[in-house]
C-alpha cells in the first residue's frame, strides 16, 4: 500500500491512464458538509466487468479500501451493480468515497466474486444474487440469506420486470381484517386520580 495520499483528480487519473476506455464517466463531486463546510469528496467511475478486479487491486495498492457495501438497481434494460469504498478514513476531512458502477446486461448477469481480495464482501455478494438473480462466479458461499429455502426460483424481490415480485405474492395489509376467533383485550378503567391538597394550585389574591 502507496502511504502518499493522492489527490481526487490523481487517482482518477491514475485509473484512467492504467485501465484506458474500459473506464467511462469519471466524476469527482465534492460537497460541503456542516457549519465549517468540511468537504466530503465522492469519486465515481463506470468500468467494465472485465476489470473489476485488477481496479480494485490498484485501490489497494493505492490505499487499502474499507468495502461499504455493493448495491445495485434495476434501469429497465440492465442490471448496475455499485461497489462502494472508502479510502483514507481516519484522515482528518480526509476520507474518501469512492464507487464503481458495472452494468450488467440482463442475458449476462454474471460478475466475478471479489471476496478473494475483500473476504467480507461475500456477504453482500450472497444478497445480490438472491435479490436480482445474479450469479457470483467463485464465491465461496453461495447461501440464501435473507429468503426462505422455499423461495419461489425465478423471482428476485428487487427486480422490476417480470421476474420481480408477482402481484399473487403481494398481500394488502390495509384489507386485512380482525380475526373473529379471538377474545377482545381487557379493558381497565382509569383509577381516578385525587390531587392532594398541597398539589393544589395556590389562588391568587388580587390587589383590587
Amino acid at each position: 500500500m502507496n502511504e502518499t495520499l493522492l489527490t481526487p483528480q490523481e487517482l482518477v487519473d491514475r485509473f484512467v491512464g492504467t485501465f484506458g476506455d474500459a473506464i467511462t464517466d469519471p466524476r469527482i463531486v465534492t460537497r460541503a458538509e456542516g457549519a465549517k463546510k468540511n468537504p466530503n469528496t465522492n469519486i465515481w467511475m463506470t468500468i467494465d466487468r472485465e476489470i473489476l478486479k485488477p481496479v480494485i487491486n490498484l485501490l489497494k495498492e493505492l490505499y487499502y479500501p474499507h468495502l461499504s457495501v455493493i448495491s445495485g438497481w434495476d434501469t429497465g434494460e440492465e442490471l448496475r451493480l455499485q461497489y462502494i469504498f472508502s479510502i483514507y478514513y481516519g484522515k482528518p476531512h480526509g476520507e474518501i468515497m469512492v464507487t464503481f458502477t458495472v452494468p450488467l446486461k440482463k442475458t449476462d448477469l454474471t460478475v466475478p466474486t471479489i471476496s478473494d481480495q475483500i473476504p467480507g464482501a461475500a456477504f453482500t455478494e450472497r444478497e445480490k444474487q438472491e435479490m436480482y438473480g445474479i450469479t457470483v462466479e467463485g464465491i465461496p458461499d453461495g447461501r440464501r440469506l435473507f429468503l426462505p429455502e422455499d423461495f419461489p426460483e425465478g423471482v428476485y424481490p428487487l427486480r422490476k420486470d417480470e421476474t420481480g415480485i408477482p402481484d399473487s405474492m403481494i398481500k394488502h395489509l390495509w384489507e386485512t381484517k380482525r380475526p373473529t376467533d379471538r377474545p377482545a383485550p381487557p379493558v381497565t378503567e382509569k383509577e381516578e386520580k385525587t390531587v392532594k391538597e398541597e398539589e393544589k394550585p395556590k389562588e391568587v389574591k388580587s390587589d383590587e
